[in-house]
């Protein structure tokens, strides 16, 4: 069970422990005026939010969900395949995993096949049964239902296009020695999930080197619905979740992610994406793969 004690501990693993003093005092020193004046929340978003992720990855995700009301704890461990498609017939990207634990779970697999915005369609999802052997089609009726029964949502995970919000910098907090763009992210779309985020970048030496260290997310009616922090790892040039630790304000629910094992630009074949790799597992990937996944 992760108590108040184990998760500030992974929190001060996960994140800098100046951006922890936020989770209480969500302000910092006012912004610069010469800093407000010459950068636009545009151009932050654009250079710290969107990274270089690679060709493709596989890696190992894990998750922890906690519930501190209930009592409960809830750990799940993927492999995960992911490939970039960079708009290749509409398709931005896809995605395997295959469930390593609980032990109940191995041999379940999950495939999504996300589009670029332009085209206007949802992702494509299905999920593998091993008790039913059986391949089914997972619909997402909702961009606010869970990924992965965590607090982060389908839309929270996915890639979200640089005009689908007006970005609002709201100039430079400095907390101790560490300095972050705090830009404020309002929906184009009235239907959107959230009314706005406010995103704190972690300013580096060069722009390469910014990158998103916090996420709020705030609800129709203003209310702080839950806060984010991110830590990367920098893979042969790619930047991939390290670790990531989402907290829901009203409940206290944490979840974790982790990310390890990561390898980037390996050459995943397109055909690996498929009904075939879904029904007979990690075998699909070669023997060597496998073995090391066991």
């Amino acid at each position: 069970m992760l108590n108040d004690l184990a998760i500030n501990k992974l929190l001060s693993r996960v994140v800098p422990t100046v951006v922890l003093i936020c989770v209480a005092h969500l302000g910092g020193q006012a912004a610069s005026a010469d800093d407000k004046s010459s950068l636009s929340g545009r151009e932050i978003v654009a250079k710290c939010g969107i990274k270089h992720a690679g060709v493709d990855q596989r890696s190992r995700l894990t998750v922890i969900l906690q519930n501190s009301r209930q009592g409960t704890e809830k750990r799940s461990v993927y492999s995960r395949y992911w490939k970039s498609y960079a708009g290749q017939d509409g398709v931005f990207d896809k995605m395997l995993l295959f469930t390593e634990y609980p032990p109940d779970a191995v041999g379940s697999a999950f495939m999504r096949v996300a589009y670029e915005s332009e085209t206007g369609k949802e992702a494509d999802q299905w999920i593998y049964l091993p008790l039913l052997k059986k391949i089914r089609r997972v619909t997402i009726r909702d961009p606010s239902d869970s990924f992965l029964n965590s607090d982060l949502s389908y839309a929270d995970v996915a890639q979200r296009p640089l005009d689908a919000d007006q970005h609002n910098f709201l100039g430079v907090k400095q907390l101790q020695e560490m300095e972050f763009y705090q830009v404020e992210s309002i929906p184009v779309a009235k239907d959107d999930i959230y009314a706005r985020r406010v995103q704190w970048y972690l300013k580096g030496e060069s722009w390469d080197s910014c990158v998103s260290a916090r996420i709020d997310y705030y609800t129709k009616d203003g209310a702080l619905d839950k806060v984010q922090f991110n830590k990367w790892q920098q893979v042969n040039g790619a930047w991939v979740w390290d670790r990531v630790l989402v907290r829901k304000i009203l409940t206290g629910h944490v979840s974790v992610f982790m990310v390890s094992d990561v390898e980037v630009d390996v050459g995943l074949s397109d055909s690996l994406f498929s009904a075939r790799t879904l029904r007979i597992g990690p075998r699909a990937l070669g023997k060597k793969r496998a073995d090391k996944d066991k």
